[in-house]
């Protein structure tokens, strides 16, 4: 039964949808939450595959945050090993972090539903293909990554180039939030450090206009997310089992 290792950093973001998708296909979840075991060093050599979330620090807070060191290096253990990687916002930062690609404010942030567009490399991709050539999805973010030299661009957005990038064959970085289902979103737009970076995008960005897009957006890009997530957990290993979860219709 293939293990899977999550790195989470705060209790507001966790797997969300990923999680019923790894448990119904039979694999093994172990959880490092650096919030609770900031001193945590787990070791990687154990698992099939790795998948890193999101948070509200930085790349640059490592003075600060120690367990991001830990983490960059089980990164570039998994990458040696040639296990499959995914990085989610943070996650997607610390792994082009440890592939050498700088990590930078972004000129405004992303917070909210804006529409992704996928490469040519993208959508043809053994993962991300499912998106299409163009899909909505969730983002909430403040920096962004450079896409390292090593990697493939994959997908990128108006305000934002770099959106999702594929090292080697098994591993991904998504700066965009697959995951979200609108419980999830309801959590953020009532976490006090959410909100207060919500704040700051006054006049462009509100929470009744989230609300509104999450209707109309939410279960297209669940159906989708679905298809890219079972499509990085084939990488990891076949399950023993694959429960066939309810369709989800695209929006």
């Amino acid at each position: 039964m293939p293990r899977i290792l999550v790195f989470q950093h705060v209790a507001a973001e966790p797997l969300g949808t990923l999680d019923p998708l790894i448990r119904s296909r039979g694999h093994r979840i172990r959880f490092v939450n650096f919030e609770r075991e900031p001193d945590a060093q787990p070791n990687v050599d154990r698992y099939q595959g790795l998948v890193v979330l999101g948070g509200p620090m930085n790349v640059e807070d490592q003075a600060q945050r120690p367990h991001l060191r830990t983490e960059l290096r089980a990164i570039e253990r998994m990458l040696s090993l040639g296990r499959p990687v995914l990085g989610i916002c943070l996650g997607a930062q610390l792994l082009a972090h440890a592939l050498g690609a700088p990590v930078r404010r972004h000129v405004a942030p992303e917070i909210g539903w804006y529409p992704l567009r996928t490469t040519d490399a993208g959508r043809s991709d053994a993962v991300l293909s499912p998106l299409g050539e163009q899909a909505p999805v969730f983002q909430w973010h403040g920096r962004h990554f450079e896409i390292p030299d090593t990697a493939v661009h994959l997908a990128h957005s108006d305000t934002c180039d770099q959106q999702a990038f594929r090292w080697g064959d098994n591993a991904y970085g998504f700066q965009f939030h697959l995951e979200m289902d609108q419980p999830l979103i309801e959590r953020w737009l009532a976490n006090p450090g959410y909100r207060e970076e919500l704040a700051a995008l006054a006049g462009t960005q509100d929470e009744a206009r989230i609300r509104a897009d999450t209707a109309l957006h939410i279960a297209g890009m669940q159906a989708r997310a679905d298809a890219v997530f079972n499509n990085f957990l084939d990488l990891v290993g076949r399950p023993n089992r694959r429960i066939v979860l309810p369709s989800r219709e695209f929006g």
